[in-house]
């Protein structure tokens, strides 16, 4: 019975008492400002070299295959990762995380089957702490600043989410700048000038992590840690393993899956099969980057501005809703009308394209978030489990199907998931409306 009632409600508590007596409405601000530019100092670095991998290592589809590696390990980890967010505590997490990031950049430096490979696997595990230690500890200070300042609760966190995501957004911008800016003075695949890139990148993410360290720290790992005290760490583990799936027990949780699996479908789709079949072969590894360069900067104002007009499950629908068509707009463009053009429109329609994308990826970050903190509240970090979990399965899906299929296939398929989530998703909104009314 101790162990069942320290996933439900209890749980709320440690999250809301957890926040150290020291901190205040300005150094919660603060914290979100902290969190927000050091994660786009890590993340500008791995997103442009991701965006590059199945260009700049696709001989034996070594770059594809090890993103599909990476993905897998990240989907299986998280499901343990609430547990040792919970040991380590969020903001120690976050920290660690960042070295799978790192280790992955240096690899790219000797790109070998044998390096690329574990690291990989690490960065899986890595990429699941950083990811639920973010949601965990960025939802705990949204709740305190909101008790504290009188203010309500799903406005804080669409505020705080917004910061985030459009920051966050913006190492797409950032990073494929860096990218376009080394890679266009140097000849085509130039090893050189892809080494000088990777190591400008190891510089901006050992400046993220260091930023990270002047994070406030909540109490949350010691609150937690003596809530599990009565029990054994056999018990503690298999205490998180129920609730990563007791979450899957939830009709709500089961609704909104589909949507989270297309947020994953969709990223991979940009990060695998649009920039390798729409923009390479226009316009070159290095248009690679002006084209995710767009991309970031769409995302990012659409990440902000989707943060500030989130007041509850309403707006959440129409957002998503709104973010989803561009989408499907693009892909219907792919499969019925597209074809690569020289000129200036063989520049234009790929810029075009990784605007619209972006606009959509951008609705579907701070949507999700604020979606999955404002309907569960008393597990946080297993429903954020539950995102990485589903989000970075659906992206293995994709890089190991991108050598095997065409891009109309894969587009085919991307329209198919957009039509599954939004029914699903409208039915949640209308099932949650009716219990509340």
């Amino acid at each position: 019975m101790a162990i069942e009632s320290m996933d439900t409600h209890d749980e709320e508590a440690p999250l809301v008492a957890g926040i150290s007596q020291s901190e205040t409405p300005k150094t919660r601000t603060r914290d979100v400002h902290i969190l927000s530019g050091a994660f786009l100092l890590v993340f500008l670095a791995y997103g442009a070299a991701q965006n590059l991998e199945t260009t700049v290592n696709a001989e034996g589809n070594l770059g594809t295959v090890s993103l599909g590696i990476l993905y897998v390990s990240f989907a299986f980890f998280s499901l343990f990762a609430s547990l040792v967010v919970r040991v380590l505590g969020s903001k120690n997490a976050v920290v660690l995380g960042t070295t799978g990031y790192w280790l992955y950049i240096a690899a790219n430096l000797k790109p070998t089957w044998y390096t690329m490979v574990p690291v990989s696997v690490y960065l899986g595990f890595a990429a699941s702490i950083i990811w639920v230690g973010e949601g965990t500890y960025l939802t705990s200070i949204a709740r305190s600043h909101a008790r504290d300042t009188n203010l309500h609760e799903a406005t804080v966190i669409g505020n705080f989410n917004g910061e985030f995501w459009a920051m966050f957004a913006l190492h797409q911008f950032v990073g494929n700048l860096i990218t376009l800016a080394v890679l266009q003075n140097g000849a085509e695949g130039s090893s050189g000038n892809t080494t000088l890139l990777f190591i400008v990148f190891l510089c901006s993410m050992t400046l993220g992590t260091i930023l990270m360290c002047f994070l406030c720290k909540i109490n949350d790992k010691e609150e937690k840690v003596s809530a599990d005290s009565s029990v054994s760490f056999s018990s503690a583990v298999v205490s998180r393993l129920k609730s990563v799936i007791t979450p899957l027990l939830d009709i709500r949780m089961l609704l909104i899956i589909p949507l989270i699996a297309y947020s994953g479908l969709q990223q991979a789709f940009v990060w695998a099969d649009y920039t390798k079949d729409v923009v390479n072969p226009i316009l070159g590894e290095a248009g690679v980057g002006g084209a995710m360069a767009v991309y970031g900067a769409l995302d990012a104002i659409c990440s902000l501005a989707a943060g500030r007009l989130t007041s509850g499950l309403k707006s959440i629908t129409f957002i998503v809703c709104g973010g989803a068509f561009f989408q499907a707009v693009i892909f219907l463009w792919l499969l019925l009308k597209y074809s690569a053009t020289s000129g200036v429109l063989g520049i234009v329609y790929p810029l075009l394209m990784a605007a619209l994308l972006g606009i959509g990826d951008g609705v579907l970050n701070t949507q999700l978030s604020a979606l999955l903190a404002l309907l569960f509240k008393h597990d946080t970090e297993g429903a954020f489990a539950q995102l990485k979990v589903w989000q970075s399965s659906a992206i293995a899906v994709v890089f190991f199907l991108s050598p095997a299929i065409t891009l109309q296939t894969m587009v085919m398929i991307m329209l198919v998931a957009i039509i599954v989530s939004l029914v699903s998703f409208l039915f949640l909104t209308v099932k949650v409306e009716k219990a509340f009314s």
